[in-house]
């Protein structure tokens, strides 16, 4: 498994495309939304533009390396007959599915501390040395669940299909859960949506911790509950394909 994780890294690392989506556009899409002139805090935040988008891109390109680059890869890898090989090899289904995850989410490290970074350097964000220390875990961490949701959707559909569900389920996941706008101003039905996915508590994790006070317990367990659904219908479709391949 340690080989497995080792082999996607170095993979994705020289993808040249996944690197610019996933680590570099994050950042300069952070510059261009929160450097806008732009008053203070916006109705029902309790941060400002900046600190609010900086947990959101740092998300959204933690998202983009663990779920764009996990279900496209390994539905390929399925076609290709890749998986039907690895099974050949001592390595257990489920020591397929935890490298899998494991490896998209140390993929995923570079992006959200380059936005960090971007936050502190070039927009002018000042926080404790505790706080960046929690955003930037509470920002991987929750990275896991998006990366088991990638490998789940990767064996649910064909590579022909992955990226369009996966597309769907990106975007839908990154407005609903308040990537993109605040909550607040979003419509009701919306936010009574949104308030159940779980890009909003990911996200919440990290404007807790700007905001001076501990991750919220209730998005931690939305957080879990979701990770425990997304690698328990990973490890499932792998088993199912197992079986009909």
């Amino acid at each position: 498994m340690k080989t497995l994780v080792r082999l996607e890294i170095t993979r994705s690392l020289r993808n040249k495309k996944f690197l610019f989506f996933s680590v570099i556009y994050p950042p300069v899409l952070y510059v261009i939304i929160a450097g806008r002139d732009v008053p203070g805090n916006m109705p029902g935040l309790r941060v400002d533009m900046k600190l609010y988008y900086m947990v959101a891109m740092a998300a959204f390109g933690a998202m983009t390396a663990v779920l764009m680059g996990n279900s496209e890869r390994i539905a390929r890898e399925r076609e290709a007959g890749w998986v039907r090989q690895l099974r050949l090899t001592a390595l257990p289904g489920r020591g397929y599915v935890t490298a899998k995850i494991a490896s998209a989410a140390t993929v995923s490290l570079p992006s959200i501390l380059l936005v960090l970074l971007t936050g502190a350097l070039v927009m002018g964000v000042r926080l404790q040395a505790w706080q960046w220390a929690a955003v930037a875990v509470c920002s991987w961490a929750g990275s896991f669940v998006f990366a088991a949701l990638g490998v789940a959707l990767g064996y649910l559909a064909t590579g022909d299909a992955v990226r369009p569900i996966t597309m769907l389920c990106y975007f839908g996941l990154a407005f609903m859960g308040g990537l993109w706008l605040p909550m607040s101003t979003l419509p009701g039905w919306v936010q009574d949506i949104g308030e159940w996915l779980p890009t909003h508590a990911y996200t919440g994790l990290g404007r807790a911790v700007e905001a001076g006070e501990a991750p919220h317990p209730g998005d931690a367990a939305l957080l879990l509950c979701y990770l425990l659904l997304f690698a328990g219908a990973a490890a499932w479709l792998y088993r199912k394909d197992t079986r009909t391949a």
